[in-house]
Formats: C-alpha cells, structure tokens, sequence
C-alpha cells in the first residue's frame, strides 16, 4: 500500500505493529493526546517523553517524541502548524498525556483534504459497518 492510499484511501489497514516499533526506539515514552481546547476535536496522538514534556511546559507549545525519527518534534516548527497549549493533564495512572491546545496554523495533520487544506487533525475519515473507511 502507497503512502497516499494509506492517507487518502478507503481501505482499512491499520498498523498493529505501530506500538512494538515505538518500544523499539529506545525511549522511555507514553502516548500523548493533543486535544482542541475550544471543539474538543482530538487533533492528534504521539508520545512524549521527558524532554518533549520539558519542552511542552517551557516553550507552551505542543511536543512531542517522533519515534520514526528518534527526535524531539515541536509540532509546526517546520509546517507553521504549532499548537499552542493551553493545559498539560495526566491520567490517573500517570501513564498517558493530554495537551489541551489552540490550533495556530491552518491545521494540525500533515495531510491535505481534496482542496489542498491542511486538515484541522488526523482523524478524518470514520470506519464504516462494512469496515471500508469514508471522509466525515
């Protein structure tokens, strides 16, 4: 399967191995959620570790861990897209994050939809009953 037919297709083909490569990158991480303070549309899932949480409560501004790169990723530091936080939570196990942010730029994913906007987050299309996905 294409990058495009992932992003932009209707097929379902979700990467169960996603978490085994993040245990493999080598750092101590939880899932982090960047949540629009105002909709409540979640934008966004990473993971952060102490750094990128550091960073996040220095710089007000979203972090995360990319754990394809093995780096500190500073959301829209390259696309303009930054997300401004609002609230930093942690669950009750304090195992997991959720940024509470205001979208600065056009969008929070790295995908376009079909006019060539930047989409306000990643979670644009829903699984149907037959298991085909469609764009809400």
């Amino acid at each position: 399967m294409t990058h495009e037919e992932l992003e932009e297709g209707k097929t379902l083909a979700l990467d169960f191995t996603k978490l085994k490569k993040v245990a493999a990158c080598g750092e101590d991480i939880v899932p982090a959620v960047a949540q629009d303070a105002e909709t409540g549309e979640v934008l966004i899932v990473g993971y952060a570790n102490a750094l990128a949480l550091e960073t996040t409560l220095k710089e007000k501004m979203a972090t995360f861990w990319s754990t394809s790169r093995n780096e500190l990723w500073i959301k829209g530091k390259t696309s303009g897209d930054f997300l401004a936080l609002v609230e930093a939570r942690v669950n009750c196990e304090q195992n997991s994050l959720l940024y509470l942010v205001k979208p600065q730029g056009k969008g929070a994913c790295h995908t376009k939809d079909a006019e060539g906007k930047t989409r306000t987050g990643c979670y644009y299309r829903r699984i149907t009953d037959s298991g085909e996905l469609e764009f809400v």
